[in-house]
């Protein structure tokens, strides 16, 4: 059987490696990608990492989540976390969504109301578990319109993100005159918010997650523009429109070295580039890792692998046209994808338990 799992790491964290192996107690930051369905590929590595892996220590760890990635990030503080993840994986596939006569896609109101009451029924009564976990400190990213996107409009909406999107290919940051990250960070009440990265590369603010602003902040987060409406006037946060945080930061390249020089991060991903930005996609010179990821390693499946899969891909957004109404015939092929990826689990764990730096390829 062809190996599905490729490791990849940044020089510091290599280095730990060759001299300690890779341990529990060794992992600061686990990141989730935004991604849509690509992200069902990591839920048996979810299962393992944090059903048996991660509860062999105890240091605190950072989860930092956008889009998918929040949502599997915030279902990693969930009690029973094994059933939890299992739950996410089932009623991910089973996304449904009713078209109205003569569209061939539904309503952004239609998938944002149906996606709301789906979370509210994931997490009922459970946020504080959540909120108060006494190791993992959540962190739901969500991207803020600043100026003429600072509320959700027919027709400027539009025109701000072509600004955006013309501002973006000439600098990163001059996306900041558009669309700022603002994070959701859990910890108790008492305790200072700290960011697990280090923020000075792009526009950033920080607010507490709570009990009154967790639904809204996540669906934020998972709210792309054009296809889901935008969240208004989060709970504690600055006033204005909320979209999906992969529009900022879509793989989360942050300068996590900066802010975790000793630990080490753990990124169970889709891929072995880590994007910047959601409008970086195309710019495939800004795909490429930085010292921000020094200490970061990076589980993902090997591309041939992949190509094994129902279509020779993962699982991703354009299965609800390529399927339209067959209902079965996605949750099939997406179901298939899911199976065939307990390999990636399985393969990590065998490294663990003798974690050999060959191995390990460069990030």
């Amino acid at each position: 059987m062809a190996r599905a799992l490729r490791l990849y790491a940044g020089p510091r964290a290599r280095r730990h490696i060759e001299q300690h192996g890779l341990r529990p107690q060794d992992i600061s930051v686990v990141p989730g990608a935004a991604g849509g369905p690509k992200g069902l590929i990591l839920g048996p590595l979810d299962r393992f990492l944090f059903g048996e892996w991660l509860p062999k220590s105890q240091q605190p760890v950072h989860l930092v989540g956008a889009s998918i990635g929040a949502w599997r990030m915030a279902t990693a503080c969930l009690d029973d976390v094994v059933a939890a993840f299992e739950r996410l994986e089932r009623d991910y596939i089973a996304q449904d969504y009713l078209l109205e006569p003569g569209r061939k896609t539904p309503t952004p109101r239609h998938v944002s109301e149906r996606f709301a009451a789906n979370l509210a029924d994931f997490y009922g009564g459970r946020v504080r578990q959540v909120l108060d976990h006494p190791r993992y400190r959540v962190h739901i990213v969500t991207a803020r319109g600043r100026h003429v996107l600072s509320r959700e409009h027919r027709w400027a909406t539009p025109l701000g993100y072509m600004g955006a999107w013309l501002s973006n290919g000439l600098h990163r940051r001059a996306l900041c005159a558009w669309l700022e990250r603002v994070v959701f960070s859990s910890g108790p009440a008492a305790e200072a918010l700290s960011l697990p990265f280090d923020d000075s590369d792009y526009r950033t603010r920080q607010v507490r997650l709570t009990e009154a602003n967790f639904n809204l902040a996540l669906q934020a987060s998972c709210s792309i523009p054009f296809l889901l409406q935008a969240i208004h006037d989060i709970p504690g946060a600055p006033p204005g429109a909320y979209w999906d945080g992969g529009i900022t930061d879509y793989h989360l390249h942050l300068n996590y070295a900066a802010a975790h020089p000793q630990g080490l991060v753990l990124y169970p991903h889709f891929q072995k580039a880590v994007v910047p930005g959601w409008l970086d996609k195309a710019w495939r010179w800004r795909h490429g890792a930085t010292a921000f990821l020094d200490n970061t390693i990076v589980l993902a499946p090997d591309p041939q692998w992949v190509q094994q899969l129902p279509n020779g891909k993962l699982p991703d957004r354009t299965d609800f046209t390529r399927y339209g109404t067959d209902l079965a015939a996605r949750m099939k092929a997406w179901q298939a994808a899911t199976s065939a990826s307990r390999q990636l689990a399985d393969e990590f764990a065998e490294w663990l338990e003798r974690p050999d730096p060959a191995r390990i390829e460069i990030l």
